[in-house]
């Protein structure tokens, strides 16, 4: 006999569940049977199951929630293949925007700021976030203002790409100013 400490249960491994119920495992008196070759209708759940075994494929609840739920007469995991495909299709068509970041110091050239500029113009036609930022080092911090003007001077430039989604605000040693692309029609 194994000995078991005391208060924990046994140990059972998990045994996967389907995302759907199959067959047997749908307990309703009547659903609404879907599928190809099939008169769409309600059937008493028997004879629903019948249905699906004379083709050889499964009865699968699709929408639980439903009165009666909704079923489909088709092969499952030709259903979930068809599902997985049609998930990874629509992530795949999903773009991810990222936040790409720009930095500046107070004593920026008009080089550089322009040359920046470029680039931030570009990042935000592609449809990402601009976060730009003004870094104060040491003594630097007595010019906050000079920050801010190229942060607002940045701000105008970008004004046909993007808009700023909040006015310059000091966080630390850094003023920080987001941009977000305006949108494409």
């Amino acid at each position: 006999m194994q000995k078991r400490s005391k208060g924990r249960p046994p140990f059972r491994p998990r045994v996967p569940q389907n995302e759907h119920r199959l067959n047997n495992e749908i307990t309703v008196p009547e659903v609404r049977v879907i599928g190809e070759d099939i008169e769409p209708g309600v059937y008493p759940i028997a004879e629903a199951i019948r249905m699906a075994q004379e083709k050889e494929v499964d009865l699968v609840e699709i929408s639980p929630n439903a009165v009666p739920p909704v079923c489909r007469i088709i092969d499952y995991k030709k259903f979930l293949y068809e599902k997985k495909k049609k998930d990874k299709e629509q992530k795949s068509k999903a773009k991810q925007s990222e936040v790409k970041e720009i930095r500046f110091t107070p004593n920026t050239d008009d080089h550089d700021f322009d040359f920046k500029a470029k680039h931030s113009e570009n990042f935000l036609q592609d449809g990402n976030k601009v976060k730009c930022y003004v870094q104060f080092k040491g003594r630097a911090i007595m010019f906050q203002e000079r920050g801010e003007l190229l942060l607002l001077k940045f701000a105008e430039r970008m004004a046909e790409y993007g808009s700023l989604e909040s006015m310059p605000k000091m966080e630390g040693r850094r003023m920080i100013a987001i941009f977000t692309p305006k949108k494409k029609k």
